[in-house]
């Protein structure tokens, strides 16, 4: 029953407007001071931040909320996630638990990869992309 509604707190949450949804991880000690953090992030930028999390392995899904048609306020929910990656890494944690690195965490991937590691796979994707055909202009396209 818990399974169930959770998957229901996605569709209940687009009903107030515009839902950014991604994930962070950190280390399992750190995962109710990660949740402090978020609350504090979501009063700063004058935002609805609601977590869903896999308390065990340290995965929260913060769910950002904007108002429909507020542009400003999708602006401050971008903003708020790079606070929230900024969160993450700093608690020991990563920019993504499972949904993997987007566009959006590009700059927090940065961030805890550092350069020469993102260029280790910048080049792991020269190797097996060589005419940059694969998903050109995301993550690991040139720097």
């Amino acid at each position: 029953m818990l399974f169930a509604a959770s998957r229901l707190a996605f569709p209940a949450l687009e009903r107030l407007g515009p839902v950014l949804t991604e994930d962070v991880c950190v280390p399992i000690g750190a995962v109710a001071e990660m949740l402090a953090r978020i609350d504090r992030t979501a009063e700063r930028h004058r935002i609805t931040i609601t977590n869903i999390a896999h308390v065990g392995d340290g995965n929260l899904h913060p769910l950002l909320v904007t108002e429909h048609g507020d542009a400003a306020a999708q602006v401050r929910a971008r903003a708020a996630f790079d606070d929230i990656i900024a969160d993450a890494l700093e608690l020991g944690g990563t920019v993504t638990g499972e949904h993997g690195v987007g566009l959006l965490k590009r700059p927090g991937l940065t961030c805890e990869l550092g350069p020469a590691v993102l260029e280790m796979h910048r080049a792991v994707k020269r190797a097996l992309d060589p005419a940059g055909i694969l998903n050109p202009g995301k993550v690991f396209g040139p720097a």
